[in-house]
C-alpha cells in the first residue's frame, strides 16, 4: 500500500474548530501524519461493498424481527417494541452508520467487520479533518471518497419528506435536538456537527445534554427554559440504546410510548441496535453463507483456523481476543463488555504499511455510501487508534 507523508495541522487549529479528544495522556496523536493512497477502483470497491451489506444487514434484521431473536443478539426484551414499531414504520429513518472492513488494498479482498450502526464514532474525523488534511497540505480536497457532511444534510431533508405533519404539528418547521452525555468531548463535538447539517436541511435545532432534556409518554421531548417548554419532533442522541435498557429503564419505557404515540422521532431509531449487535453477524453468516464480503461467524470457536473472539454488545475494540489456529491467544483486549455474548469471527488480513501497523477501512452509510477513512493500529484497533485519511490517486 502507498502512504504519503504530510504536514500535521498544528494543535491550535484543532482546538479553535472543537478537535479537542486528540489529547489522550500516553497515546499517540489521534490523527496520523500520513495519509493512505486509494485508487478510483479501490474506493469504489469498498463502497459497493457497504451498499450490499446495507441490504443483506435489513434482511438479517428482518428474520431476527420475525424469529424474536433479541436474546441471541444480546438485546433487552424491554427494548423489541420500540424496535418493532420502528422498523414497521418507513418514517423512522436509519441516519447513519460506520461500516468496518478489512481488506480492500494490495489486493486483499475485503471482508466485513462489524457495522456501527446506532452510535458510530469517527464522524468528525472523516467528515471535516480529513479534508482539511488535504487543504492544508495543498492537495486537492475533492480527490476523496468523502460526501459525509453533504450526505446527512441530503438525509435530513429526506426525512423531513417523509414526516410532513409528523405528530401533527402545525408548525410549518420541525424541530430537531440533539444530545450527548455531558462530560464527552467526542460526543458532543459530533451531535454539534450532527446538528449543523439538519440546520443547513431547514429544521430548527438545538443541543442539551441528555440529563436535561425532558420526557413524557403522552407529550414527548421538551427543553424548558424560564418561560415556557420547547417540543421536539426529532432526537438525536449519542446514547446507545442497551445502556438505556440497562441503566435507565424508566426512560426506555417512555421513549417506547413517545414512539407508540407518534410525538417524536429518534435518530438513529432503535432498530439500528439490530445492526450494532455482533450477534447479527452470526445470522448473516447462516443466510449468506460463503458470501465473498463475510467472514465465518460462529456461536462457538472455530476449529482449524485463526479467529477473532468479540462480544455481541462490545464497542471501541474493548474484550476482544485474537486466536491462532492452535488455539493460542495472540492478543486479547480487556474491557468493560465482558458479560455480553460471544462472538466468534474468522481472522482477516489487513492492509500494512511495512511498519508494523494494520489498516481497517471505515465507510460511513447514510442512504447510501458516503465517507471512507481508515484507522491503523500495529495491534487490536481501538477508540484511541491513529485516523488516516486518504487521497485518491490513479
Amino acid at each position: 500500500m502507498k502512504i504519503i507523508k504530510i504536514n500535521p495541522i498544528h494543535e491550535g487549529i484543532y482546538n479553535e474548530i472543537g478537535y479537542t479528544w486528540y489529547q489522550t495522556p500516553g497515546a499517540l496523536p489521534s490523527i496520523a501524519d500520513e495519509i493512505v493512497s486509494v485508487t478510483e477502483t479501490e474506493g469504489g470497491n469498498y463502497y459497493k461493498a457497504a451498499e450490499e451489506l446495507y441490504d443483506m444487514f435489513v434482511h438479517a434484521a428482518e428474520f431476527a424481527i420475525k424469529n424474536r431473536l433479541y436474546h441471541l443478539l444480546d438485546i433487552d426484551e424491554s427494548l423489541a417494541a420500540m424496535i418493532e414499531h420502528t422498523w414497521e414504520d418507513e418514517r423512522h429513518f436509519h441516519l447513519i452508520g460506520r461500516f468496518d472492513f478489512a481488506g480492500g488494498l494490495d489486493g486483499i479482498p475485503i471482508k466485513l467487520i462489524e457495522f456501527n450502526s446506532d452510535t458510530p464514532s469517527l464522524i468528525f474525523e472523516t467528515a471535516v479533518i480529513q479534508w482539511m488534511l488535504l487543504r492544508h497540505n495543498k492537495m486537492d480536497e475533492t480527490m476523496q471518497y468523502n460526501s459525509l457532511y453533504e450526505a446527512l444534510k441530503e438525509s435530513f431533508i429526506r426525512l423531513r419528506g417523509l414526516n410532513p405533519e409528523f405528530a401533527g404539528s402545525s408548525r410549518a418547521t420541525p424541530r430537531a435536538l440533539f444530545s450527548s452525555l455531558d462530560g464527552f468531548a467526542e460526543d458532543e463535538n459530533t451531535a454539534r456537527l450532527i446538528e449543523e447539517t439538519a440546520l443547513e436541511a431547514g429544521f430548527i435545532t438545538d443541543f442539551e445534554f441528555v440529563d436535561k432534556v425532558f420526557f413524557s409518554n403522552g407529550d414527548g421531548i421538551f427543553l424548558k427554559d424560564a418561560e415556557r417548554y420547547y417540543r421536539y419532533d426529532y432526537w438525536f442522541k449519542l446514547l446507545p440504546y442497551e445502556f438505556i435498557s440497562l441503566y435507565e429503564p424508566d426512560l426506555g419505557a417512555i421513549l417506547t410510548d413517545v414512539l407508540r404515540n407518534e410525538r417524536a422521532i429518534l435518530l438513529n431509531p432503535p432498530y439500528a441496535l439490530l445492526f450494532q449487535s455482533k450477534g447479527l453477524l452470526k445470522i448473516l453468516w447462516d443466510m449468506y453463507r460463503d458470501h465473498p464480503l463475510l467472514l465465518e461467524t460462529s456461536w462457538q470457536p472455530l476449529a482449524g483456523k485463526s479467529y477473532v473472539e468479540k462480544k455481541t454488545l462490545g464497542r471501541e475494540g474493548q474484550n476482544i481476543s485474537i486466536i491462532d489456529k492452535t488455539g493460542r491467544t495472540v492478543l486479547s483486549n480487556d474491557g468493560e463488555y465482558g458479560a455480553y455474548r460471544s462472538v466468534y469471527q474468522e481472522y482477516a488480513r489487513f492492509p500494512d504499511d511495512g511498519q508494523g501497523r494494520f489498516y481497517q477501512a471505515g465507510v460511513f452509510f447514510s442512504y447510501e455510501p458516503c465517507g471512507l477513512g481508515f484507522r491503523r493500529e500495529t495491534g487490536i484497533i481501538h477508540n484511541n487508534s491513529q485516523f488516516a485519511g486518504h487521497i485518491v490517486e490513479g
